[in-house]
């Protein structure tokens, strides 16, 4: 009788685990071609966690929103824009550039990833949280010294600042 047993339950899993295989199939088929849809065949490199850029605003829609924010507000949103600055020394933030004389300073979440150093002018698109922030003179000083600005602009460093931010939790660069 335990042999019987002992033969059903090992037949009943070998049959439970072929099925979530097959299932397992069939799941990562439909997410290929859902992704190739989403990006309409436009090849990105991607950065931190895996993203879309599917319904991601453009810049001018970015900035409407920014404009509405007060400091405290949070935004979960994705958007697209063009890559104004980068850290040149690890890839650890860039700006994206938006209407107007603002950009938006964009850093990785928990400092998961970086993005190359040489991005400049490249379209990217971004997934995370939009926010307004204040930025020190100590951090305004450490970012332009990172961006391979000269002593004299690092100097003329005054006062604390408000600007648009977004904590990315992953990114796309189009190829």
């Amino acid at each position: 009788m335990k042999k019987i047993i002992y033969s059903a339950l090992i037949f009943c899993s070998i049959l439970a685990c072929k099925n979530s295989e097959e299932n397992k199939v069939e799941d990562t088929n439909s997410v290929e071609v859902s992704e190739n849809e989403k990006t309409k065949d436009v090849a990105y490199a991607s950065y931190g966690e895996e993203i879309s850029a599917e319904d991601a605003l453009d810049a001018e829609a970015i900035a409407a929103d920014y404009k509405k924010l007060k400091p405290g507000d949070t935004i979960a949103t994705s958007f697209r824009s063009t890559v104004n600055a980068v850290c040149k020394k690890k890839g650890c933030w860039m700006n994206l550039e938006i209407p107007g004389d603002e950009v938006v300073s964009v850093k990785f979440k928990d400092y998961g990833f970086f993005v190359p150093k040489d991005i400049e002018g490249k379209e990217a698109v971004v997934e995370g949280v939009a926010f307004i922030q204040e930025v020190s003179v100590e951090d305004q000083k450490h970012y332009a010294k990172d961006a391979g600005k000269t002593e004299e602009e690092i100097e003329a460093i005054k006062e604390p600042k408000h600007e648009f931010a977004f904590m990315a939790n992953g990114v796309l660069l189009k190829n």
